[in-house]
């Protein structure tokens, strides 16, 4: 008898509708758990208590996690059958001990942390859904982009969840069907940041608390003395954990590392576009300091691709310094109808008309004005629609589907990312950046420098098969 992959027996029980351990006590790892998707966590906290919810929900069985905050590991030993899993700070442990045991991992750690474990666990075979952004650097992205390549029986996701919605589908549908004509402006904005930005370095240190591994929470970046919580500050929040680590520079990618993946996957999902040729820092309230500026506008181009002319994309976050929102200015076509723009969404113009989508997830997506769409109707419907963004992550790891099935893969996150990280980028040199077709900056060949750090000695990935 021929010996199995855990994850070829699952999919051969799960095809057959059972799960039989008599005679293949070889396949199954860890705790005799029959066929089941074995699941490892690195960060259970904020974003992450989602997906322990729904891999609990799901029927998972948690072996292994790390969480740097030890007052958070009850998101996951609280949970019926999941009191045994082992508990860790540091996310090495997990591979180093369970490596064998896991089939899949989800990584929700801050975003200068995504990289190395998604790397990580992908070279050693294990399924691995990560947050957005995907990765904190350019080169980060398209490095996870070519393992998921490299690697083939891996499936892979990054959690922007509104990809397994219908509102980016239905845009896609209007613009096939001729309702715009071609596409000329891609116009997308957001609230954020809900969290500081603008400032610079803490001028204080604090004595790092018990339950908290500060080397581990450091991780990839440059180490750095632990700052806490003032008297005044917000809901008790420090000015790196939790929360506000997206504003620094050296953790999170600001206002675009939260929303962008959300807000601007209808543009690369619709017009699957190559590298920008061009990013330009229309407005910015500063310069990039410790941390993001508190507001900016940028401008990305776009060269044609296949039937898709070439286009161009503005991206708004954040407010000037009278507080005010950096938001396109609001289409005649709602003004006339006495409508305002929503705080999140997007705006699509093309040669022969406009459609707008609201909030992050390109809900209701509907001509402008509206009494365009009744007059158009509904277009036929192209695409297939998604049973949910973890279903759909679920169903291709246990083989119910291709690994393609779970659409936001890295083949299509990274290179989004990748573009998306441009704008952050010409934020950081403050300046025009200016590429050639395989992605190159070339009007300051520094810059590309910038693209990539050099993991903290240590805190790289553990494999890297690309």
């Amino acid at each position: 008898m021929s010996k199995l992959t855990r994850r070829e027996f699952i999919k051969r029980t799960t095809a057959v509708g059972a799960a039989c351990t008599i005679g293949f006590p070889h396949l199954l790892r860890g705790r005799g758990l029959n066929a089941k998707l074995q699941v490892g966590f690195v960060a259970t906290e904020g974003r992450a208590r989602a997906h322990t919810t729904a891999s609990h929900e799901a029927g998972l069985q948690c072996i292994a996690f790390a969480e740097v905050d030890r007052t958070s590991w009850g998101g996951v030993l609280q949970k019926e059958g999941w009191s045994e899993a082992e508990g860790y700070t540091d996310w090495r442990k997990v591979f180093e001990n369970h490596a064998k045991e896991i089939d899949v991992v989800f990584v929700a750690a801050p975003d200068h942390s995504h990289f190395a474990p998604s790397m990580t666990a992908v070279s050693m075979g294990i399924h691995c859904y990560t947050e957005k952004p995907l990765a904190w650097s350019v080169r980060e992205a398209l490095l996870l982009q070519k393992a998921y390549e490299k690697n083939k029986g891996i499936v892979t996701q990054m959690g922007n969840q509104g990809h397994a919605g219908i509102g980016w589908r239905m845009a896609y549908e209007y613009v096939k069907a001729g309702a715009l004509g071609e596409i000329k402006e891609f116009h997308s904005w957001t609230n954020r940041p809900s969290w500081p930005q603008g400032g610079d370095r803490p001028d204080w240190t604090d004595p790092v608390p018990d339950h908290l591994d500060w080397d581990a929470w450091i991780g990839a970046a440059p180490m750095r003395p632990y700052a806490g919580p003032r008297q005044d500050s917000k809901r008790g929040r420090g000015p790196y954990h939790p929360f506000n680590w997206r504003g620094v520079v050296d953790f999170g990618c600001g206002a675009l590392g939260d929303m962008a993946c959300h807000i601007t996957d209808g543009i690369y999902a619709i017009m699957e576009p190559s590298y920008a040729a061009t990013a330009e820092p229309i407005v910015m309230t500063g310069p990039v300091k410790d941390q993001w500026p508190s507001g900016m506008v940028v401008k990305c181009t776009y060269r044609a691709k296949g039937r898709w002319p070439g286009f161009t994309t503005y991206w708004y976050e954040g407010k000037d310094k009278n507080g005010k929102p950096y938001m396109p200015e609001v289409p005649e076509e709602l003004k006339a109808e006495g409508r305002k723009l929503p705080t999140n969404g997007n705006i699509i113009i093309g040669t022969k008309g406009k459609l707008m989508s609201s909030g992050a997830y390109w809900g209701s997506p509907a001509l402008i004005p509206y009494s365009r769409t009744r007059e158009f109707g509904v277009p036929e419907q192209l695409l297939e629609r998604s049973p949910g963004h973890h279903e759909e992550f679920f169903m291709a790891c246990r083989g119910d589907k291709p690994r393609e099935y779970s659409r936001s893969n890295f083949s299509y996150s990274g290179p989004m990312t990748a573009n998306m990280q441009l704008i952050n980028l010409c934020a950081r040199a403050g300046k025009k950046l200016e590429l050639n077709e395989a992605g190159k900056i070339v009007n300051d060949p520094s810059v590309n420098d910038l693209t990539w750090r050099e993991p903290r000695k240590g805190w790289g990935p553990m494999e890297m098969n690309i």
